[in-house]
């Protein structure tokens, strides 16, 4: 299916890419400029608690509770009464009221009729509530039309603005500047990166075209989605930080992968066809991985959670989607010119595996497997520990920055005013008598941890009568609450507790009823996924500990961080309990990125397995390909989630902190050592699986061997020594042969202009498979060449159906490479119409038999021609 698709987007390269450029515009400019007045400031809490049942209840019958929208702070050193603006303020309170008549309900303040409860004790600061007139959504819209008229300038007197919609303000703002941010400061860094990656600014600028072009899909998506469910304003930023960091990585792999099969040789066609249906397939799978891991946010009941996994599995699919139709479509149009505008020059092709970094690295991790297993879980156990003081809580002017003015405001109402604070806890009393509301009211008032005493908020209306009052510490929320639970209600009568503190205990008990069922769910489906992609049912099981393993770790360091307090000076926040939501939102995330990687370097060893390599060179093999890529992934990513880090809201901080951990843990001593010496360890065991299984796998087209290179032919008249006639049948040499000899490699700069055979005329629509031609007629040998025997095969070239596509021998000029266009810009290759030599098999060996049993090296065969022409 991918080859089919990477055929497809070649043969329509002009098309594809500007007709999916035009839908993701037009999906922008008609849904997604208009996402920031869709979005919603709700969904923290459990639509089916008893809190939600009584914020219902009580909306229904009074009428929502705006007492604390607004509060206005009004402080004086000589006290505010004896302010010589007390009649000024007054009148400013009235004018503010008429001057927005459709946004502000009502105003209650101490200047009205000088309420002493309005008051400090030390008389110092005295507030009023301005009460907003709309609901939901509307409530941020009022605020931010009468924003402006908030802080008027009176001699002596200090105005600070609070409350619970002037808190979500903040909250909202805070969030835009993120994403701002990270387009302004991210965009330009991921350049820089990928400009040291490639070399190339053509290439680098490939993965950059699909993060932009995620960003803006993945806006108008969610948009979409916000017409017909609850799409949080959390999500936006979530879904920016993914789309922008998945889809850059998923470019990455793209690219290096089409830069690869360029450098061995392959035609444009046949680079787009395999590096589709490898990078690409496993981009496609990489991204399943993700998005069942945030698909598991699915079964909580918070709507935020449910919009975030929306929004992020929607931006993670159209990542996934760009890369494999944009990208390849780009590839056939730019060919070999992707790597133009090179701003420094590298000859990719005369360095060997084996002298590579990530090479070296995973050798030396399996030589020392044993102590390097013990010594890394032994330490990420022990990162993990801190985890078990972790402590929850819900969203408040806490996550806000120290310095952020609301959030000053907010504490110096809430020490001033401890009986008005707008977070009461509350209690909704219906079809209750006078003496059995008593009851209910008498109980109530014997439970501690209270600011005051529980008081009537209106008159018994309906039936229904309001009970509230403050809890004097954020921390004993959950105590108050199981005592509030414990009250004995009489017969016949419905008692709800609510308010924000029953909403955050209520929300973090239902988060981990469901966690085990999200856990269950999200290991068995990747558990499904990845043998399916490996063929082995061992390689899951493995990858799915590790990843444990980091996530424990992560989460630890996490804890000694934002519960603890470690580092809070230097990154300007708070330490407090996290919000539960955030926690599980972050599990998910890097649960999805740990397997992400780990698709990306197992698939690359189960291919040089499936090539007929060992188990350790195939570690080997898949590391030294992959490392390079999956740091410089991850570095791309943390430089992402970086300009979030600096984010002036702690649960984005908390959020970017944690996939910069996980990446550096993941990118670095679990996926480069931990994973080479486990596997070492495992040896055989590692592909292991059922027969069905295995038939599964193959079916889904995962143990495909990949296409061979095209068969080129070497002249022979130059050589000093006859060249020895091979065996019909020779074995695969390893790659680990082709790897302990440089001697093969010849620069660039020096390879000779090679001498290419007639091809046949290239047809108008290329084929995926072409049609085996009749052998030609031996071509007429050169008058100054000895003659060969056409019917034997030359060098080491016998090739099998693994290598050659059918059981036939390779003969003469009746060769593979003449049915095929070559690309010897890219190859150390000399075309005659005689002997065959395939590269591959004597790159791997480094080595040509003569007659008299001298093994030639290649170079030096290359140099005898240099001599000889």
């Amino acid at each position: 299916m991918f080859s089919r698709w990477g055929d497809f987007a070649y043969r329509h390269r002009r098309v594809v890419p500007v007709a999916i450029v035009v839908f993701i515009v037009a999906i922008y400019g008609i849904f997604g400029i208009r996402l920031a007045e869709r979005m919603s400031q709700e969904g923290w809490d459990d639509p089916g608690s008893s809190s939600t049942q009584a914020a219902n209840i009580e909306q229904e019958v009074f009428g929502r509770d705006n007492s604390g929208d607004v509060i206005l702070l009004f402080s004086s050193e000589d006290g505010i009464a004896k302010n010589k603006n007390f009649d000024e303020i007054k009148r400013y309170l009235g004018d503010l009221k008429a001057l927005h008549p459709d946004n502000i309900a009502d105003v209650t303040s101490y200047f009205d009729n000088r309420n002493a409860q309005l008051l400090s004790k030390d008389g110092k600061t005295a507030f009023a509530a301005v009460s907003l007139r709309g609901d939901h959504e509307q409530t941020l819209k009022d605020f931010r039309a009468i924003k402006g008229n908030l802080k008027p300038q009176f001699d002596g007197v200090t105005i600070q603005v609070a409350g619970a919609t002037a808190v979500a303000d903040a909250l909202d703002s805070g969030m835009a500047g993120d994403i701002k941010r990270a387009e302004i400061v991210a965009l330009p860094l991921v350049a820089i990166l990928l400009l040291f990656v490639f070399g190339s600014v053509v290439a680098a600028f490939m993965p950059l075209i699909v993060g932009i072009l995620s960003i803006l899909g993945s806006l108008g998506v969610l948009s979409i989605l916000a017409g017909f469910t609850q799409v949080n304003v959390f999500a936006q930023s979530v879904v920016t930080l993914l789309g922008l960091g998945l889809a850059i990585d998923y470019g990455l792999f793209m690219v290096s992968r089409f830069r690869e099969e360029m450098d061995q040789g392959r035609d444009i066609a046949d680079a787009v066809r395999i590096t589709t249906s490898t990078a690409g397939k496993t981009v496609v799978f990489s991204a399943a991985m993700v998005a069942v891991a945030l698909s598991g946010l699915l079964v909580f009941p918070q709507a935020f959670l449910k919009s975030v996994a929306y929004g992020a599995i929607s931006a993670v699919g159209l990542a996934a989607l760009l890369s494999i139709t944009v990208l390849p479509s780009i590839f056939a149009m730019l060919g070999t010119k992707i790597d133009k505008w090179t701003l420094r020059r590298t000859n990719r092709s005369a360095r060997t595996l084996a002298d590579t970094w990530w090479y070296k690295l995973p050798a030396w991790a399996m030589k020392r497997s044993k102590t390097v297993v013990i010594s890394i879980v032994v330490l990420l156990i022990a990162l993990t520990v801190p985890l078990a003081g972790i402590t929850f809580g819900g969203i408040n002017e806490t996550y806000l920055p120290p310095n952020s003015d609301v959030r000053k405001a907010q504490s110096t109402f809430d020490k001033e005013f401890p009986a008005f604070r707008t977070e009461p806890i509350k209690l909704v009393v219906s079809n209750a008598t006078n003496d059995q509301l008593i009851k209910v009211y008498q109980q109530a008032n014997t439970i501690t941890g209270l600011t005051d005493r529980f008081k009537p908020s209106t008159a018994t209306k309906d039936g229904t009568t309001v009970l509230s009052a403050g809890i004097a510490d954020r921390k004993d929320n959950e105590s108050v609450v199981k005592q509030l639970r414990a009250i004995e209600v009489p017969e016949g009568v419905n008692v709800h507790i609510g308010g924000t503190p029953a909403m955050e205990v209520e929300s973090i008990e239902a988060l981990f009823d469901k966690l085990p069922w999200m856990a269950i769910y999200i290991v068995l489906a990747t558990f499904i996924l990845m043998s399916l992609v490996f063929g082995s049912m061992i390689l899951p099981a493995k990858a799915i500990i590790m990843t444990i393993l980091g996530m424990g770790a992560t989460l630890g360091i996490l804890t000694s961080m934002f519960v603890d307090g470690v580092g809070s000076g230097l990154f300007n926040f708070s330490a407090g309990p996290l919000m539960s939501p955030v926690l599980v939102l972050i599990m998910a995330i890097v649960y999805g990125l740990s397997t992400d990687y780990e698709v990306f370097l197992v698939s690359r060893m189960v291919e040089a397995r499936d090539n007929g390599e060992s188990t350790d060179e195939a570690i080997k093999y898949g590391t030294a390909h992959t490392g390079g890529i999956i740091t410089a992934a991850a570095l791309i990513m943390i430089v992402v989630c970086g300009a979030f880090g600096f984010s002036e809201i702690v649960m984005m901080k908390y959020i970017a902190f944690g996939m910069v951990v996980a990446l550096l843990f993941d990118a670095t001593i679990i996926r480069m050592l931990l994973v080479p010496a486990v596997m070492h360890l495992l040896r055989e065991d590692n592909w292991w699986a059922p027969r069905w299984v295995k038939r599964a796998s193959e079916a889904m087209g995962h143990n495909a061997a990949p296409e061979p290179l095209p068969v080129v032919s070497v002249p022979v008249e130059s050589v000093d020594k006859p060249i020895r006639h091979a065996e019909p049948a020779q074995p695969r040499v390893p790659v680990s042969a082709y790897m302990d000899d440089t001697s093969t490699m010849v620069p660039v700069k020096e390879r000779p202009s090679p001498v290419r055979t007639a091809a046949p005329p290239r047809p108008a629509a290329p084929r995926p498979t072409p049609p085996r031609p009749a052998a030609p007629r031996a071509a007429a040998p050169h008058p100054e060449m000895p003659t060969f025997n056409p019917n034997r095969t030359w060098g080491s070239t016998s090739a099998t159906s693994r290598d050659m596509g059918s059981t036939d021998t390779v003969e003469g000029q009746g060769s593979y490479a003449s049915k095929r266009k070559l690309h010897h810009s890219r190859r150390e290759t000399l075309v005659s119409d005689t002997t065959v030599v395939d590269p591959r098999t004597a790159g791997r060996s480094g080595r040509i038999a003569s007659e008299d049993n001298e093994l030639v090296p290649f170079s030096e065969l290359v140099k005898r021609l240099r001599e000889e022409h």
